[in-house]
């Protein structure tokens, strides 16, 4: 498990404690078990400081101790590993046709994972976050049950989403301008804990980062394969959302101007002409019957129907255009595929595969994989999570109970 995009180090102003706790704690979940002394000639702090902060990651719970080792010149070291087990961090994903909520410990360890049905585009704003503040609620309730405490809860939205938490527009379920976030807040009745909104593939993009196959990569784009398609981008180990984070939205990026109506009201979007949509011209937007035809497209295809491999090979093609102008922009090192397009991979992968070797102007497709996630449909809440675990990893503890 790799932490993503906030990284600290030690440092001399005011707030140098908590800087070099993080530090501490940073370092203990990459390389536990490890020692003081481990901590100390890696970090640069002296022995001293290592032990303050070590005393005090204990006493909050976040680190514990395991033993001595042996294996070492001079006298055995006692370990320390990663603890955290009082704390939760909690995402959540709305999404079209489902909302799934996902709590982990401060190792990244999934405490839950639950996902139900929702018709995005035929409810209010207020009405989803009611759902949402009930699905938060069971959440929490479930923690407190089991004595964690709550760090934070990120909520994951399909749709451009400021800096502020606020959800401008989001296309597939027809918002605008919601303030999902002081929304939420009011509705969970200011939980006591920090409550944020960002992006789908933002937030799935850090889950990978952190917790995927690929986790640690420096350069990553993750494509979701929702209903919409965005873009969660990667650079130098860090996510990227634009000026006012409206970054990463290539599902709206034309590829054919007499294609296929998009939802944002333009024509051949690469959405519209490479989403599951195009794969699934009769599905609802629930995830039982979306599921249902996926499988059975899955089917037809294993079979060999020349039909369903003819859509997908087509489909494959397009995306193949939008993830080489991903590859000559970005040169990512892996794109990963999300959501829908996992269980379809194994025709689209060779499709994209060839369309990006012959589009992208670098040798050998500027040495860019493109990959089947392996966090299933959850993977924007669990990055909602992620998100939370940042914090703490930038120096937001939790304070001694």
């Amino acid at each position: 498990m790799i932490t993503s995009t906030s990284d600290p180090q030690p440092a001399d102003f005011a707030d140098v404690r908590a800087t070099n706790l993080a530090v501490v704690l940073r370092f203990v979940r990459e390389h536990a078990p490890c020692s003081r002394a481990d901590i100390a000639a890696s970090t640069g702090l002296n022995k001293a400081t290592v032990s303050s902060l070590v005393a005090d990651l204990i006493d909050r719970r976040l680190v514990r101790e395991t033993g001595l080792t042996e294996n070492r010149v001079g006298r055995p070291a006692t370990m320390l590993v990663l603890d955290g087990s009082p704390y939760a961090a909690i995402g959540v994903e709305i999404n079209v046709d489902y909302v799934t909520a996902v709590a982990v410990d401060l190792s990244g360890e999934r405490l839950l994972s639950w996902r139900r049905s929702f018709q995005g585009p035929d409810v209010t704003v207020s009405q989803a976050m009611a759902v949402v503040a009930g699905l938060v609620r069971r959440v929490t309730t479930r923690m407190a049950r089991e004595e964690r405490q709550v760090l934070g809860l990120t909520v994951a939205v399909p749709g451009l989403v400021g800096t502020d938490g606020v959800v401008r527009v989001a296309p597939n379920l027809g918002w605008r301008d919601a303030d999902l976030c002081g929304d939420l807040t009011k509705a969970l009745r200011d939980p006591g804990f920090p409550v944020q909104v960002d992006n789908d593939a933002n937030l799935a993009a850090l889950a990978e980062h952190r917790f995927g196959p690929w986790a640690g990569t420096a350069d990553l784009v993750y494509l979701t394969g929702g209903i919409g398609v965005g873009a969660g981008v990667i650079l130098d180990g860090r996510l990227r959302r634009g000026g006012r984070g409206y970054g990463g939205e290539i599902g709206h990026i034309q590829l054919d101007p007499l294609g296929a109506e998009c939802r944002c009201g333009r024509r051949g979007c690469l959405e519209a002409v490479a989403g599951i949509g195009a794969v699934l011209e009769h599905a609802a937007l629930s995830p039982a019957e979306v599921e249902v035809e996926l499988e059975e497209t899955v089917r037809l295809a294993r079979a060999g129907d020349a039909h369903t491999l003819a859509v997908l090979a087509g489909v494959g093609r397009d995306l193949g255009r939008g993830v080489s102008m991903i590859a000559n922009l970005l040169n990512p090192e892996v794109v990963v595929l999300g959501g829908y397009y996992v269980p379809l991979a194994p025709w689209l992968l060779p499709e994209i595969e060839a369309e990006t070797r012959g589009r992208v102007i670098a040798p050998d497709a500027g040495g860019c994989r493109v990959v089947a996630s392996a966090l299933g449909y959850g993977a924007a809440a669990l990055g909602g999570a992620a998100r939370v675990l940042d914090l703490v990893d930038s120096g937001r503890l939790p304070r001694i109970s």
